[in-house]
């Protein structure tokens, strides 16, 4: 197995992200990489946790990285939230990104979850999406 795809994968997601006008309106530019310490904006993006398997064979190394992306917002309702997240499944579901190390070889949503935290008042979409990298391309 192979992490050694994780950061070009994160820097490939977090690109994306950021370089669609559309998200970036929506947020008003608040889009990281970790979760803001302190002080935060009203609604943020931000990415989160992953988990990653070995995927390798005969032609090479190779992984399947499980990320989270979420939505963060002290807005009420859900409305809002939610359309966040769905224009952040548009850009990612399917996206071919390019990567620093190794290949993108599909990259597709797999589930969200809406909740709201009483214990601050927040809401938060979390979406995960697979992502399979391979160390050479396919052929």
């Amino acid at each position: 197995m192979s992490y050694s795809f994780s950061p070009a994968l994160q820097t490939a997601i977090y690109t994306a992200l950021i370089e669609d006008e559309t998200l970036v309106s929506l947020v008003d530019g608040a889009i990281f990489d970790m979760a803001p310490d302190g002080s935060t904006p009203d609604r943020f993006v931000a990415i989160g946790p992953e988990k990653v398997v070995e995927k390798s064979d005969v032609s090479g190394r190779g992984a399947e990285h499980e990320v989270e992306v979420y939505v963060v917002t002290e807005s009420d309702g859900f409305y809002t939230i939610k359309e966040i997240a769905a224009r952040i499944s548009t850009v990612l579901d399917g996206a071919d990104l390019t990567l620093s190390t190794g290949y993108l070889s599909a990259l597709q949503f797999l589930r969200a979850e809406a909740l709201r935290n009483t214990s601050d008042d927040t809401r938060r979409v979390r979406l995960w999406f697979r992502a399979r990298v391979d160390e050479n391309l396919p052929v």
